[in-house]
């Protein structure tokens, strides 16, 4: 039984080494290759070195199984897969499918991502108030393009009353939590985006929005 259990476990490490993640560039701040057509989330720790050199076939075969086993991070990955047609055909729909299971269990980028969906009717009806509902969520987790959407539908009245003061204070928001984690030309935008607002605004609407952005980033982003 001995001799027949060393070649059996020896089998089984390299199985499961064969259906690991492939390993490539180092996550930062928790994701994989920010700003590009690669950017994804990590695999217990990973980025995919297959997705990152687009061998789509072999990502796909690393993230479905974990996605359909509940992995949320797996499930975002998915999701990008489908937005960007990448290794399988382009389809919102699908994508939506993806983001909404990790989205349901807190993920904070696919609640970004389920917003944007709503917001542009992009393999659902367009829906403002759902947008704002999951780019809320995001916003509360500290996600800097979350913060910014959400200031951007007060900017406009989409979803929720049109609120300058509100649209200053999460895009306020939205350029401290971009600088934070190293995203300067995104600060950049998100700044230009405020300063538009702000001269919309009256000097007593600025100065109640710079305080309640103090206030929101004091309690992190919690009943905001």
């Amino acid at each position: 039984m001995k001799k027949l259990l060393v070649p059996f476990c020896l089998t089984l490490i390299i199985f499961i080494g064969s259906v690991g993640m492939s390993k490539g560039a180092e996550p930062i701040n928790g994701f994989c290759l920010s700003g590009t057509k690669h950017s994804h989330l990590p695999i217990a720790g990973k980025c995919s070195a297959s997705y990152e050199k687009g061998d789509y076939e072999t990502a796909l075969r690393e993230f479905k199984p974990l996605a359909e086993q509940g992995g949320a991070y797996a499930q975002y990955n998915l999701g990008q897969m489908y937005r960007r047609g990448q290794g399988v055909p382009h389809n919102y729909k699908t994508a939506v499918k993806w983001y909404r299971l990790a989205a349901e269990q807190g993920n904070a980028y696919a609640q970004t991502n389920l917003g944007t969906r709503y917001q542009r009717g992009q393999g659902v009806p367009v829906n403002y108030k759902t947008a704002e509902k999951w780019f809320r969520l995001a916003a509360e987790q500290g996600i800097p393009h979350a913060q910014n959407n959400l200031g951007g539908l007060y900017e406009l009245g989409q979803g929720v009353l049109k609120d300058y003061v509100y649209a200053h204070m999460w895009l306020s928001i939205a350029a401290i939590s971009a600088e934070s984690i190293n995203l300067s030309k995104y600060r950049d935008i998100v700044a230009g985006r405020r300063d538009f607002v702000a001269k919309q605004m009256t000097p007593s609407q600025l100065e109640t929005a710079q305080k309640l952005a103090r206030e929101c980033v004091r309690n992190k982003y919690k009943g905001c």
